[in-house]
């Protein structure tokens, strides 16, 4: 098994303003001409996460 670590204030809520294609690519779709779609919306989660505990990208 993997080691366990906590996230400090886990149970709180953050927004996400994400577009129904970028939802739906989070969610497993497959878009045939929008490989970014996924990237994007991801990148949208990881940068609120990282405003919400002022975490520094590397």
């Amino acid at each position: 098994m993997g080691d366990l670590f906590v996230i400090p204030q886990g149970e709180k809520k953050i927004a996400v303003e994400l577009t129904i294609k970028e939802a739906m690519a989070l969610m497993g779709q497959q878009f045939p001409y929008g490989s970014e779609v996924k990237a994007a919306a991801q990148q949208k989660v990881r940068q609120a996460v990282e405003r919400q505990y002022e975490i520094v990208s590397n």
